[in-house]
């Protein structure tokens, strides 16, 4: 099994891309520490695992709330951190409300911040690593997502940068880029507006069926995150059907 007794926290575990990957650590051995504000979904989460995560709710816009998190998931030490717990807010930026932005940007960016440098001390001692969750949003414009565009392309400065602080300390630290995944968030529905959606569709997977679902994401944190990956540190993965090819 790729990560027995390994121990490993994943963030937005209750639903999509966090509920998959935390399936997928626990059945290649890991201890999973799976970590989400919705409590029913972590649950649920938690009886499709194998063996018995350590269940622990937070809130990612809350920055105690994280530390906590971390500091349950590391009380046995940690190897692993899975930054995967985000929020997706689009529309026309014309009308987008400042406090929506502000929001997206502690939820996707600060709250990855925080959850990183809580866990770095535990990860310097195991020589572990970090995986984040950015998106093809991180690596181009895309038109009126521009807080979560903003929020993702953080994300990517904040692997590179602390993939370069740490290697010499043996963390490494790498980030994936999803395109459009089949989750509640991904298959939201249109925000109302002025929406043109042939600048829209300029970011769809070009692959027939395209749509990634949760699991192939999931394959691509379990490689990262593995010995496999040993070599490979600051860079970003994009795993989208085709979506940034041209």
């Amino acid at each position: 099994m790729l990560f027995e007794g390994k121990r490993v926290l994943i963030t937005g575990a209750a639903s999509g891309i966090g509920r998959a990957t935390a399936i997928k650590f626990a059945a290649e051995g890991a201890q999973v520490t799976i970590g989400d504000v919705n409590e029913a979904g972590l649950a649920e989460t938690a009886g499709m695992m194998a063996g018995e995560p350590r269940v622990q709710t937070f809130d990612a816009a809350d920055f105690a709330s994280c530390r906590e998190l971390v500091a349950v998931a590391a009380k046995d030490g940690l190897d692993v951190l899975c930054n995967v717990s985000g929020i997706l807010k689009w529309g026309p930026s014309q009308d987008f409300a400042v406090e929506d932005f502000e929001r997206v940007m502690r939820i996707n960016t600060t709250s990855v911040f925080v959850l990183c440098q809580a866990a770095m001390p535990h990860l310097i001692e195991s020589k572990g690593n970090i995986v984040n969750t950015a998106s093809t949003a991180s690596l181009q414009g895309i038109a009126y997502t521009i807080a979560y565009s903003a929020s993702k392309h953080a994300v990517a400065a904040i692997t590179k940068g602390l993939a370069i602080e740490f290697a010499s300390k043996r963390v490494r630290v790498n980030a994936i880029c999803p395109g459009q995944v089949n989750t509640a968030m991904g298959t939201a529905e249109p925000p109302p507006g002025d929406v043109d959606w042939s600048l829209v569709m300029r970011n769809a997977p070009k692959l027939e069926n395209g749509i990634c679902e949760p699991e192939d994401i999931a394959e691509m944190f379990a490689f990262l995150a593995s010995d496999k990956a040993r070599k490979v540190t600051g860079s970003l993965f994009t795993v989208d059907g085709g979506q940034l090819a041209g």
